[in-house]
């Protein structure tokens, strides 16, 4: 009875520790999310009480903040009142996917909206940035925007692939080479035949 009943206050032990660490995991991540939303909410509260934003447009604008922050190219981004404006930004009706390549979600509207990069370089002039957001009613599911830094990669990849090209010419190569040792594999085992056939004949 005692060895039975022993192990079950261990394993409550146990468990309730696993449930602390898990909750301790969660409370150290949590100030960081909750810090990052609140300035999303001040920013979409600020761009459509200030500049008079469409409330998408002002959401799209302060997801595109975040993002721009976190760019190798920019040290932040700024939206004046005339990125609010009609010639600047817009709502369009989609129902459509969101684009061509790796984000084709569906979504029923697409928002646009521009703003100025700051460069992290000191004296860099602004650079006209413009983003595009999709959504399914007020969530977002899709983002893009002019970033400067994807054509080096983009420069990478077609490197890669002309290496590609590369290899795929060796083994074409290497093909040829073997149909032709075999071609005269074919034509040496006639002759080969025809040796003992001679040496036949002399005896």
């Amino acid at each position: 009875m005692d060895c039975t009943n022993t192990p079950r206050p261990l394993l409550r032990w146990i468990g309730r520790l696993a449930v602390f660490m898990a909750s301790v995991s969660l409370v150290c991540t949590a100030p960081a999310f909750a810090d990052q939303l609140e300035q999303h909410n001040e920013l979409v509260t600020r761009f459509v009480n200030d500049m008079h934003a469409d409330p998408l447009v002002a959401d799209c604008a302060a997801h595109a903040n975040f993002v721009v922050s976190t760019s190798s190219a920019f040290d932040h981004v700024d939206f004046p009142p005339s990125s609010f404006d009609s010639s600047h930004a817009s709502v369009t009706p989609w129902n459509d996917s969101f684009d061509d390549g790796k984000q084709r979600v569906k979504v029923d509207s697409v928002v646009t909206v521009e703003g100025l990069g700051i460069p992290q370089a000191s004296g860099g002039d602004p650079m006209d940035l413009k983003f595009r957001c999709g959504y399914v009613g007020s969530q977002m599911l899709a983002f893009s925007w002019n970033d400067p830094v994807p054509p080096a990669r983009a420069a990478h990849s077609s490197s890669s692939s002309g290496k590609k090209k590369a290899l795929r010419g060796r083994h074409t190569t290497k093909k040829s080479t073997g149909s032709v040792s075999k071609s005269s594999k074919a034509t040496a085992k006639p002759g080969a035949k025809k040796a003992p056939s001679k040496t036949k004949k002399t005896h």
